[in-house]
């Protein structure tokens, strides 16, 4: 086993962060880890056994995403605004934490709707002094109209019609979804059940460092253009 920074900072080297950024970002995520384990059993935020599983399983598996994110969200860099984006049932943080500390160009707006869960997250961002984050506690489908640049969530659950209604919604004309996913095969059979609201999409390789792929940890990004 490596030791604790070892693990995160070769997995943010081999996502293509350089020092200084490398350094900073990894004192900044491994305190969010700390958070994450300290709280894990009250607040029940993740599934994992170990420290290597959250930094790899979570905080890895979130930041994987930040280059093709990026690349989606330069419209609105090119337009001199300040891409805001929403993490959608982020529960304990993810993927909007780990985003938000490693875009610190980029807003971001976690929404949660258990008020415990909320206690966390207000906590994590004056601990981890994250100024571009806001919180909002409340249900998805009450969050306001075409609000976001970019919507992201990692969605454990398939997406069905109702859900993929309410996402669609928050999202700026011109903006877009992105839904972490495992397995190619699951996402083809589960976007086929919504093919009459998303008839067209795009499936994105993450590569996440040190991650097991046996064919059932594989991992994807679904990218839904509004």
């Amino acid at each position: 086993m490596m030791a604790e920074n070892d693990l995160l900072r070769q997995g943010l080297e081999k996502l293509g962060f350089a020092a200084p950024e490398l350094e900073n970002l990894a004192k900044k995520l491994e305190a969010y880890c700390h958070e994450l384990e300290l709280f894990n059993s009250a607040y029940d935020l993740v599934g994992a056994d170990t420290h290597d599983d959250v930094v790899v399983r979570h905080i890895l598996d979130s930041v994987s995403a930040v280059s093709e994110l990026r690349k989606r969200l330069e419209p609105v860099f090119a337009s001199g605004a300040v891409p805001l984006v929403a993490d959608i049932g982020t529960g304990g943080g993810l993927p909007g934490i780990p985003l938000a500390l490693a875009m610190p160009d980029v807003n971001f707006m976690l929404v949660e709707r258990m008020s415990r869960r909320c206690l966390f997250l207000e906590n994590c961002k004056a601990v981890l002094g994250l100024e571009n984050v806001q919180i909002q506690c409340e249900q998805a489908e009450r969050v306001a109209l075409a609000s976001f640049d970019a919507a992201v969530f990692r969605a454990f659950r398939p997406l069905d019609k109702k859900m993929t209604k309410v996402l669609l919604r928050v999202v700026k004309p011109g903006g877009f979804l992105a839904a972490y996913k495992a397995r190619l095969d699951k996402i083809t059979e589960e976007m086929e059940a919504i093919k009459d609201q998303v008839p067209e999409y795009q499936v994105v390789p993450l590569n996440v460092p040190f991650l097991t792929d046996d064919g059932a940890y594989s991992r994807n990004l679904v990218v839904i253009s509004k």
